[in-house]
This record gives structure tokens, C-alpha cells and sequence, in this order.
């Protein structure tokens, strides 16, 4: 179903979407590989795709690289997504039965009121997210990053670093997630090691 309405998008595709999901509830390597395909199809045709996802479900998703993207694809980052969810040039939206895996089951909504409410709750995630930038040098952290390395290698809790670099408290904890997300760890202290190692530091 998600494949032919896919296939079907001519002018935008949203997406909220943390394959991380997918690989803790055992969905078979085909089925992700299936998805991931569909994606790709989407990217190449569709003229505006937007995919929001968490760090989590960057550190599981192999094709954003690729995606983001070769034809105007755009991606953005939030601390967790409220639900998995794909809206097909706003006229259909699909969500997950159980609100994180397809694979369980999903409901079509083509009501026009519930598509225009689930298109602004991605919209709004949209506004408010953090720029996804995956082209960059390989011996430098992304530039909105480098700050926050910055100030975990001062030591500085995070209401200081807050203050030092004018970030609300949860575009920090988000930036923060993100950064340990690309180093592939959930410790900052190890984080600090890893960066050490690559010359971030």
C-alpha cells in the first residue's frame, strides 16, 4: 500500500520516520530493505520530500546520505518523533496502527480535515527542527555541532552551555543527542574519547 501510494506522489511527500523502531520490534531485513527502496523511488520523483527523524533513527538509517538528497529532498531532526507518518502530496496520510512500525498494520486517512491536521503537526516539527547536514568533511563535526562539542570538552553543565551559546534548553539536549547519535554512543564521556580519537578535539 505504501509503495504504490509512493509511487503514485507527484508533488510532495512528508514523512516522520525512525527506522530504530523497525530493528527493536524484529521487522524482517526484507521489509526494511523494501522501504528503504520505496524512499529512494520517492526521492527520485517526487519534486519536495521532507523526512524528519530522530538521532536515533539517523544512527539506523543508512540511505539519508544518499537521500538528501539528490533531487531536493530535504531532512530534518527532532529529539523523537511523535509517530511515524507519510502524507502523500497532502490528499493521503498513512500512520502505523500501533503508531511506530508498519508492519503491525496501517491505517489510510484521505479525510481532508485529519490530513490537514497531521500536515501541520509535521509541519510544525518541520519549523522547529534541527537542519540534518550530512555533506561534510570527515575529520570535522558538522558546524552547529562543533559548539556543543565544544562545550562538553570545557566540562560546562548544560544550563552553562545553554547560556554560552544563547540555545533554549531543548534545542541543546537535541543538538547534544544528535552529536553523541553521530559518534555512536549514548555516554558523553565516551563521546568526548571518540571525538579525541577522530581529531575533533
Amino acid at each position: 500500500m505504501v509503495a504504490r501510494l509512493a509511487g503514485a506522489t507527484r508533488q510532495e511527500l512528508l514523512t516522520f520516520d525512525d527506522p530504530s523502531s523497525c530493528v527493536s520490534q524484529g521487522v524482517p531485513e526484507r521489509m526494511l530493505r523494501h522501504a528503504a527502496a520505496c524512499v529512494r523511488q520517492a526521492a527520485a520523483q517526487v519534486p519536495t520530500l521532507r523526512q524528519i527523524t530522530s538521532p536515533e533513527g539517523l544512527a539506523h538509517d543508512t540511505d539519508l546520505d544518499t537521500i538528501q538528497w539528490r533531487n531536493g529532498g530535504q531532512a530534518r531532526l527532532i529529539e523523537q518523533i511523535p509517530f511515524r507518518l507519510a502524507v502523500f502530496d497532502r490528499t493521503t496520510a498513512v500512520i502505523p496502527l500501533d503508531l511506530d512500525v508498519f508492519y503491525n498494520g496501517m491505517l489510510v486517512i484521505r479525510d481532508p480535515a485529519v490530513v490537514r491536521a497531521l500536515t501541520r503537526t509535521h509541519h510544525n516539527s518541520w519549523t522547529s527542527g534541527d537542519d540534518l547536514v550530512t555533506d561534510r568533511e570527515p575529520d570535522r563535526p558538522p558546524a552547529h555541532l562543533a559548539p556543543i562539542l565544544a562545550c562538553m570538552r570545557d566540562g560546562l553543565p548544560d544550563h552553562a552551555a545553554t547560556a554560552r551559546l544563547g540555545l533554549s534548553a531543548r534545542t541543546y539536549a537535541r543538538r547534544v543527542s544528535e552529536l553523541l547519535a553521530l559518534l555512536g554512543t549514548t555516554s558523553r564521556f565516551q563521546a568526548a574519547i571518540i571525538a579525541q580519537r577522530r581529531g575533533w578535539l
